[in-house]
């Protein structure tokens, strides 16, 4: 059966195609097959898109899901507080099922929010089988998954076995590389994972900065590492010739802005990698120091690169989350384009939040929050529709939440009220 969502105010993010104040996008096994002001078409389910705004889906590529137990207990941390309280007293205290539990939880939530693709940037592997629950978590998530896995299971002794068995497990578009970087572990070990990657057919994704007078991408190009298919996080204080470095490389960067601002990381570097060159996109990170939408995380890169140059536009903004975000991972969304995968959201335009909706982008950038998503496709799959996650049991999913978090708290000695202090 082929489906018609019809009738909405379409934010196609191709600039080609360009917008619809009223259009109708077709599906047919799972693609777009068609965007115009109005398609007829006699055998295909119809979704009315009246009084909704379509765009793509949010594609977020570095998130570390595995801590959404402790959402939120980490608003005021700095970074090594985060560090200490997050790898140094809980992470040691997770099961497997705790992980499960998150990651299931984590990215549901992604999901709810409008985030159709997920990097799942996983570093709590104590043992294989806290990666085959992580993974387990994602899979019985029905949103796009990328599992990211490498760093986080061992810092000073080869990888090559686990990651071999774990990439055995999963389809091909559903695994990435999480690097070990030049900081964490020795050079040698950095080339033997970037060479696995290659042989693997594996993107690649490694935090990265140029605090403390750091060049990680200097030390990564010396040895003939750098790729275009690297992402690389935060890369707060890189100097401009290691940015340009990226760029000529064809890699990609991810920033996210809250933890940055929040955490002591400096300011997000939005503007430095447009000026070389680069499309730079968003992520998360993690919801103990933040909130897990992509909406505010637009804000407050807008927020804080408009403060210092005013150049960026709300249309920028959404394509760091869409378009630019769903090339960086290498897979065929981010915009409502024939051919493309069909995964987009539909967001109420008829809530005081966003009424009336004069700017369709600017006003998503600016105004739009979780509450608005009203439903979601994944490879033209309804996931959620009339604001509802389909299929999900939200009442035992929380329970278990909270039960896992009570014993990963209770093991570490840990208060989960925020009145942890160091």
């Amino acid at each position: 059966m082929k489906t018609l969502v019809a009738g909405g105010n379409v934010v196609t993010m191709d600039p080609v195609i360009g917008d619809f104040g009223r259009g109708d996008l077709l599906i047919d096994d799972g693609v777009i097959v068609e965007v115009a002001e109005r398609i007829e078409v006699s055998d295909a389910e119809v979704i009315d898109a009246s009084g909704r705004v379509v765009m793509p889906g949010f594609v977020d590529n570095h998130r570390h899901t595995w801590q959404t137990a402790f959402r939120g207990v980490g608003a005021d941390w700095t970074f090594a507080d985060y560090a200490t309280v997050i790898h140094g007293m809980l992470k040691p205290q997770y099961r497997p099922e705790d992980v499960y539990i998150s990651n299931l939880f984590g990215r549901i939530e992604a999901l709810h929010s409008g985030v159709t693709t997920m990097l799942d940037w996983f570093h709590a592997a104590q043992t294989p089988a806290h990666a085959d629950a992580a993974i387990a978590g994602l899979r019985d998530a029905p949103g796009r998954s990328i599992f990211c896995y490498g760093a986080g299971y061992r810092t000073d002794q080869p990888i090559e076995t686990e990651v071999r068995r774990v990439r055995a497990l999963l389809p091909d578009d559903a695994m990435a590389l999480g690097l070990r970087g030049p900081d964490e572990t020795i050079m040698d070990n950095v080339v033997a994972d970037l060479k696995l990657a290659d042989e693997l057919g594996l993107r690649v994704s490694v935090h990265v900065d140029g605090l403390n007078g750091r060049r990680p991408i200097t030390a990564l190009r010396d040895n003939g590492l750098l790729r275009d298919t690297t992402t690389y996080v935060h890369a707060n204080g890189l100097t401009d010739d290691e940015i340009q470095m990226i760029a000529d490389a064809g890699s990609s960067v991810s920033i996210s802005p809250d933890v940055e601002l929040k955490m002591g990381f400096g300011q997000p570097e939005t503007g430095r990698m447009l000026a070389a060159g680069l499309r730079p996109t968003l992520s998360a990170d993690d919801v103990p120091a933040v909130g897990g939408d992509l909406f505010a995380t637009m804000r407050t890169a807008y927020a804080a690169q408009r403060g210092l140059d005013g150049g960026l536009t709300s249309r920028d903004l959404l394509a760091f989350t869409t378009v630019n975000a769903a090339a960086s991972v290498g897979l065929p969304t981010g915009s409502l384009t024939p051919g493309r995968a069909a995964d987009m959201i539909l967001l109420r335009i008829d809530d005081p939040a966003v009424f009336p909706f004069n700017n369709p982008v600017g006003t998503i950038v600016t105004a739009a929050h979780p509450g608005l998503v009203d439903t979601v496709l994944v490879a033209g799959r309804v996931v959620k529709r009339d604001g509802q996650l389909v299929g999900v049991d939200l009442s035992t999913l929380r329970n278990r939440l909270l039960e896992s978090r009570d014993h990963v708290a209770a093991a570490a000695g840990f208060p989960v009220d925020g009145s942890w202090r160091r």
